[in-house]
């Protein structure tokens, strides 16, 4: 399987709930978890060859991180896919990657400006939604990782997380390039002039249309399983 594009590989924590915690991550981002579903201790226990202790605190972790819902005298279940989740999502994002953008750009070097222009050019040449989320987040990322605020960045970290997992339940669905290398070329340019107005702006604008292009998706694939049921 393809990694997650910076979900769980940028926990670097390789203790044994740190390694459970990832893999939940990765298994409910790409949907081998469903939502609804539920998790058991027992079956990740036996994979890991761990006691429930561990099991418990990647529980924890992944719950935290809002994949996971944990149910009085029900268990653990995969966490609900809704449009009020999106919302909140689109908007914590566009105020925490604007106020890192707004530190980022007097700190932005000409090799942080390339690695933003080369990721413009691989969503260009993306073949399937994985290249072109992988060439997206890499591009938001060449952004606002210079602003060197390490709480505010693993915050939009896990927003990201949660975001591309709405983009692999929607893939088929909608358009996943529509019209965001015209709006990145645009930001690209803002951020290069160190116009931080305009460029924090053009970002806000730029990811509540893409909220709203997943909620547009969402509401697609409900009617999609309504109809296959």
């Amino acid at each position: 399987m393809t990694p997650v594009a910076g979900a769980a590989s940028r926990d670097d924590d390789d203790t044994l709930p740190g390694r459970i915690a990832r893999t939940l991550v990765e298994r409910i981002i790409t949907g081998q978890l469903r939502p609804g579903e539920r998790v058991g201790q027992d079956a990740l226990a036996a994979e890991f060859g761990a006691s429930h202790v561990p099991v418990r605190e990647a529980f924890r972790r992944v719950e935290a991180r809002g994949l996971l819902v944990s149910e009085p005298r029900k268990g653990v279940r995969v966490s609900a896919l809704d449009e009020a989740s999106v919302l909140e999502i689109t908007r914590m994002r566009g105020a925490l990657e604007s106020l890192a953008l707004r530190y980022a750009i007097p700190a932005m070097t000409a090799d942080d400006i390339g690695l933003a222009q080369a990721a413009i050019q691989a969503g260009e040449q993306a073949k399937d939604m994985q290249q072109w989320e992988a060439a997206n987040r890499a591009f938001h990322e060449a952004l606002y990782r210079p602003c060197a605020m390490p709480r505010l960045l693993a915050s939009i970290d896990m927003l990201h997380e949660s975001r591309e997992r709405y983009m692999h339940v929607t893939a088929a669905c909608v358009d996943w390039d529509p019209g965001s290398q015209r709006e990145h070329q645009q930001l690209l340019a803002a951020v290069s002039k160190r116009d931080i107005e305009r460029a924090c702006r053009l970002l806000e604008a730029h990811i509540a249309e893409a909220g709203e292009i997943l909620v547009q998706g969402l509401e697609k694939w409900r009617a999609t399983v309504a109809g296959a049921g």
